[in-house]
């Protein structure tokens, strides 16, 4: 599909959107990622001197020269013919008048701390690389939206991708093994990064240079078959091609229908996940696990890279990890350690997902319980290591009230996350007011839950009972009247039947448990 087609599809129309920022994407910053081989050689004089589809609802249009700039990214790995590539970019782009952004990385050391941290180094090359000049570019882009005066978004980043480019990285992505996305290829557009050329061949740009009389450089470690890109390109392709001379062109439609439909997909996936969603915070997620489990398959899997992705968005998952993670759902229980040590389990009828870091324990320390003397002054806090806080203050049964009425309703507006509790059996004096303890459940733990009519119970049983996930019980503060001492309220859950209100209770302690 042609990408006016493409564009009209999508409901996208230049003229349907406001002049102004129509203005800001006609005056916003262009820039040109130069290596110096023959496909960007050939962006920058198209760039240039030509016309050119950076998806701005133009078409194919001329470039006003004053957007344009050109990044070159030296890798300092091949030397001399390096530092040769950087100066043939910089005249190149001096004889088209465009300004030019020399930009020098270390890969090689980059690749070797990688290695040292249990990587390959010969595949770090590539990637930190790539890394490395998308970084750049859009640091400059940045940069030189502010100059301009226009917004980051209406910035363009134009790389020299080719059809062959988008035909070689189907096949990588085949054999490494992959999905509708990784088939999809190279996008046309994502965000920011365009990819004019995609629809040009190698040879035809070549051809294109050598008419115009353009010399270009040639990167030797394109033909190094250790690496995958290579191996596809001087190997798999010439193999293929006997069987198919069209093979290229053939694939950049297949990637534009996957492309389509993968799009179609991720939107349909997006609207599940809002719907499965149960509970979040910064390291965790949990998705209705049996609601999943009767999802088409082919959502569910985008489900879960989803969950995984959005805890840790670096993490390395493969088609052998969603479908780990499925097979939990799929047993109603259990638990996988993923990529990057994420933790998914299934427990209580939701799937968890967590950071490898979410295992912050509730942390420990002494609440204040301010005095009636201090009434005026701030409740007592105690700030939690993952950012919620425990309150503590005094309050007086008003006249004709009931100290029982007033802590059922209080609980029961505050759905448990506030109790009244007697001060004085909490061992808090009216005028001074006191301290309690704050830690977490330990291991032979007992209370006389609240309702039980004085019975014991370990807090591991309550704790199960209250459908807490044994990965999250570490996280539940547990308030004590001492270090040593009888617990008072186990918060957000029960507290203890010996520190209820009593009709003679005549002076309350409030405790709360807020998320900040």
């Amino acid at each position: 599909m042609p990408n006016v087609l493409r564009r009209y599809a999508a409901g996208e129309n230049r003229f349907d959107r406001p002049s102004s920022q129509v203005d800001d994407e006609l005056r916003a910053p262009v820039v040109l990622m130069v290596s110096g081989g023959a496909d960007s050689t050939a962006l920058l004089v198209l760039a240039a001197t030509s016309r050119l589809d950076i998806d701005d609802g133009r078409g194919q249009a001329h470039i006003a020269r004053e957007r344009l700039h050109v990044l070159h990214i030296n890798h300092q790995l091949r030397g001399i013919d390096a530092e040769e590539d950087e100066e043939f970019v910089r005249e190149l782009s001096a004889r088209y008048g465009i300004p030019c952004t020399v930009r020098r990385v270390d890969v090689t050391a980059l690749a070797a701390k990688a290695h040292e941290a249990g990587g390959s180094a010969d595949a770090n090359v590539e990637n930190l690389g790539r890394e490395a000049r998308y970084s750049a570019a859009a640091k400059l882009a940045n940069e030189l939206s502010e100059e301009f005066g226009t917004p980051r978004s209406a910035a363009r980043i134009c790389t020299a991708h080719t059809a062959n480019d988008r035909a070689e990285t189907f096949f990588m992505n085949a054999i490494r093994g992959t999905g509708p996305a990784g088939l999809s290829s190279i996008p046309r557009r994502r965000n920011r990064i365009v990819r004019p050329l995609l629809d040009r061949t190698h040879d035809e740009l070549c051809d294109l240079l050598r008419m115009r009389g353009i010399v270009w450089r040639e990167d030797e470690t394109n033909n190094d078959t250790r690496y995958l890109r290579a191996y596809v390109r001087h190997e798999v392709m010439p193999v293929v091609e006997l069987r198919n001379p069209r093979v290229t062109a053939s694939l950049a439609a297949t990637c534009d229908i996957l492309s389509d439909e993968d799009a179609y997909m991720t939107q349909v996936a997006a609207r599940a996940y809002r719907d499965l969603l149960r509970r979040q915070a910064d390291n965790m997620v949990a998705l209705d696990a049996d609601r999943l489990g009767a999802t088409e398959v082919a959502i569910a899997r985008r489900v879960v890279r989803s969950a995984l992705l959005g805890i840790c968005p670096s993490a390395r998952l493969e088609a052998r990890h969603i479908a780990s993670v499925l097979a939990l759902v799929a047993a109603g229980h259990g638990s996988q350690t993923l990529p990057m040590g994420v933790d998914a389990r299934v427990e209580y009828g939701l799937l968890f997902v967590r950071a490898a870091s979410s295992s912050m324990a509730a942390g420990e320390g002494w609440l204040e319980v301010p005095g009636m003397a201090d009434h005026a002054s701030s409740p007592g806090k105690l700030e939690l290591p993952d950012g919620r806080t425990l309150t503590a203050r005094l309050v007086e049964v008003p006249a004709a009230s009931r100290a029982e009425d007033l802590a059922k309703a209080h609980s029961k507006e505050w759905e448990g996350s506030s109790v009244l509790l007697d001060a004085s059996a909490c061992g808090i004096d009216a005028s001074l007011g006191g301290l309690l303890w704050v830690d977490a459940a330990a291991p032979g733990d007992v209370m006389c839950p609240l309702g039980m009519h004085g019975q014991s119970k370990k807090l591991s049983d309550l704790l199960n009972e209250a459908k807490v996930p044994a990965a999250d019980r570490a996280h539940v503060p547990v308030v004590r009247s001492s270090p040593r001492g009888r617990v008072v309220w186990v918060a957000g859950i029960r507290p203890d039947e010996r520190v209820r209100c009593l009709p003679s209770s005549r002076l309350l302690l409030e405790l709360s448990f807020v998320t900040s």
